[in-house]
């Protein structure tokens, strides 16, 4: 993400995307608004044939009235109304495209509210938690400094500083490690043998079954950055062992070897639902409500 993110686009390209963000961020404000509204309205209605009681008439007093609207009913929840501030006012833009961010938002305009797990803190994160608002969106970084310094311009976002062992020149041995019998066995990341596997993150992280994985992080493009092997394979155990249901994993610059490689032997190209640009979604179920499931299909 921020650590390893290409240059940034010129200065028409990056007043399209605000607008284009802060149009999203708006039309999502409305819906939420329209939705509010009708339901409101039907509260507030009783059928023709039933009588109005007494209760309804208390409860019509106190609750928000359908037309016109009040104050109280157009106010715009606190991760939209950050982050159309924030895009407003600001030219640094995220790092993916528009074509690729839509990926990500498709599932999250399905899913949402949802609990969306982030490797990396970047200039989308107010993004990716505004659109998954009333969910719980979690990022993980591995700069210290740089989430201090984010969590003074937004505090609201929940972000974890975590660590990396590993340096991306270990790529081809961490390939070949994966392939081992003790990688394909489906556990808790924290009691697996792999080698692979991240067990170093805060508790939690491992309890929560995630609907949504992003793998934007750790910096990966140079020989002694950390690179997103570990990472990658993680993201696809932690999907694997949830008790039942699918995870959506989405893997961003797969022109790199890293990534192409790792997500496609890890995440499994059997796996694999759309890839738009740089990024990658794949669809993963549960590996624990079926017993036998190949670890690739």
């Amino acid at each position: 993400m921020r650590s390893n993110s290409k240059p940034q686009s010129p200065a028409q390209s990056s007043v399209n995307i605000k607008l284009i963000l802060i149009s999203a961020f708006f039309l999502l404000f409305l819906l939420l608004v329209f939705s509010t509204t009708s339901s409101t309205r039907q509260q507030q209605e009783p059928s023709p044939s039933s009588p109005i009681s007494e209760s309804h008439i208390a409860n019509s007093t106190t609750a928000c009235p359908s037309l016109p609207l009040t104050p109280s009913c157009t106010k715009a929840p606190p991760s939209l109304a950050n982050a159309l501030i924030h895009y407003a006012t600001t030219n640094i833009t995220p790092q993916q495209t528009f074509k690729e961010i839509s990926v990500s938002a498709r599932v999250l305009e399905k899913k949402a509210p949802c609990n969306f797990l982030v490797f990396g803190l970047g200039h989308d994160s107010l993004m990716w938690a505004a659109l998954n608002h009333g969910g719980r969106t979690v990022f993980l970084e591995e700069d210290k400094a740089w989430i201090e310094q984010v969590k003074q311009k937004l505090a609201g976002l929940e972000s974890y500083h975590v660590e990396y062992d590993t340096k991306v020149h270990q790529a081809d041995a961490l390939l070949e490690t994966g392939m081992k019998e003790e990688c394909k066995v489906v556990s808790d990341p924290r009691s697996s043998d792999c080698e692979l596997a991240l067990k170093g993150f805060p508790s939690e992280i491992y309890e929560i079954e995630w609907d949504l994985i992003m793998v934007d992080a750790p910096t990966g493009f140079h020989n002694n950055a950390p690179g997103r092997m570990n990472a990658i394979y993680t993201a696809g155990l932690i999907a694997r062992n949830r008790a039942e249901g699918e995870t959506d994993v989405f893997v961003h610059d797969v022109n790199r070897v890293v990534e192409d490689k790792f997500s496609k032997a890890f995440l499994c190209e059997g796996y694999l639902r759309e890839q738009q640009g740089l990024l990658r979604h794949f669809t993963i179920p549960s590996h624990r409500a079926r017993s036998g499931r190949p670890f690739c299909p």
